[in-house]
């Protein structure tokens, strides 16, 4: 084995150009199919994370997913009635407290309160209909990312005032409101008051911006005409990914409809499964690619080298010997060529990360960028397979021939 790695470092050093060149080849596709795979991946781990941080995990409303069985279909399974009148009852989760409380006992990670009601914010003869979320600020902070978005005054301003209101910075625009001001709230039952703008916040949605407003849960409950009312129960869990499993035995204990994350963006994560095609698509592309300017480089040296292969043959060293000879040359390079390109797809993920997004409407960004060791392993296994291919082949080919037609130039 040590004269089979002393002719393979003597061929890899003789013709240091070649060498250089062949390493620089391995390099780039490496570097490069890194840089690709990080960029993919890492603009849509930022997509999912914003998705994700945009609304709760959990949304447990005061609805049903199927309107209760009535006894004939209880008792018979031929039995189905449809079209039935539901009975009126009264809005809002049953013993919201105790169900909280059942849920935390169980479920890690925070819960939160809040009351949704239709209604119709008029400021200086401007009328804009809005979604008016009733909320507790204290727990608000652990569920969602209001606090964050918060432009002007605070979450905890809504203590300050009597029936203190936050608007969304396009709302607040639209009907000419800042802090300080006094705007009239009024839902479709008729119930009206006066509320003072304490903050505007920023979530990044044009939707949400423009129509949705927050109060406390007990002006929230006013404006619905309802002592106690909580309607809604909002879940931020310590795994995001345990969303749907946990969703579905809350509905199934309280029988509330409970919709993960998941399920409330069905449609944009199908269109994940369509992006992930594209970026593996891509990747392997760029490791095809490659991989066929790496077995070039390789080959072509390994051929150039027929008349050495030719004397060591006539030395007396056996085929298998021959090709071990070159199939390690081709892996020392293929194994230089993959370190190299790990310097350089790590400069390249490092570069572009730092390239600055600056937007009007959003705080200085930078392009997502994921940092993973599978990345690194798939373009490096690529590489130095492709190596190893690159050498066997044409050694096996020359190592056949013989001798003497090597030479004479037979070849």
């Amino acid at each position: 084995m040590s004269l089979v790695l002393d002719v393979a470092l003597t061929h890899v050093r003789a013709r240091a150009r070649q060498t250089l060149v062949a390493v620089a080849g391995v390099a780039t596709g490496v570097g490069f199919s890194i840089m690709m795979a990080a960029l993919l991946q890492g603009s849509q781990q930022d997509f999912v994370r914003q998705l994700v941080n945009a609304m709760p995990h959990v949304a447990v409303s005061d609805e049903r997913r199927a309107p209760p069985p009535q006894p004939a279909e209880q008792f018979y399974d031929a039995a189905r009635i449809d079209g039935l009148k539901p009975e009126a009852r009264r809005r809002g989760i049953k013993n919201p407290l105790a169900t909280m409380a059942s849920i935390e006992s169980w479920a890690p990670g925070a819960i939160a309160p809040s009351v949704k009601v239709q209604g119709i914010l008029r400021y200086s003869s401007r009328d804009v209909a809005t979604s008016i979320v009733g909320i507790e600020p204290r727990r608000e902070a652990a569920v969602s990312e209001l606090p964050k978005q918060i432009r002007q005054g605070s979450l905890a301003a809504l203590y300050s005032t009597t029936n203190a209101i936050i608007l969304g910075d396009r709302l607040a625009e639209k009907i000419g409101a800042r802090p300080g001001s006094k705007i009239t709230v009024q839902t479709s039952d008729g119930i009206r008051l006066t509320a003072q703008v304490v903050g505007l916040f920023h979530a990044g949605v044009r939707s949400v911006d423009e129509t949705t407003a927050y109060v406390l849960v007990k002006t929230g409950q006013i404006l619905a005409g309802q002592t106690g009312l909580v309607n809604e129960l909002r879940l931020r869990l310590a795994d995001a990914l345990a969303a749907p499993g946990t969703a579905a035995r809350i509905e199934r204990e309280t029988g509330y409809k409970s919709v993960a994350w998941q399920e409330a963006s069905e449609d944009l994560l199908n269109a994940f499964v369509i992006r992930n095609i594209i970026m593996y698509t891509v990747v392997g592309a760029i490791l095809l690619v490659a991989s066929f300017g790496t077995y070039n480089i390789i080959s072509t040296i390994t051929h150039e080298k027929a008349r050495d292969i030719a004397i060591m043959k006539s030395l007396g060293l056996p085929e298998r010997t021959v090709r071990r000879i070159f199939v390690l040359e081709a892996g020392i390079i293929g194994c230089f060529g993959a370190v190299l390109g790990f310097a350089l797809g790590f400069g390249l993920c490092v570069a572009l990360g730092s390239v600055e997004i600056r937007n009007p409407f959003t705080d200085v960004t930078h392009i997502p960028i994921a940092w993973s060791p599978l990345h690194y392993a798939m373009a490096a296994g690529v590489a130095v397979v492709s190596s190893l291919v690159a050498g066997f082949l044409p050694a096996r080919r020359a190592a056949r021939l013989h001798p003497v037609e090597i030479i004479r130039g037979a070849t």
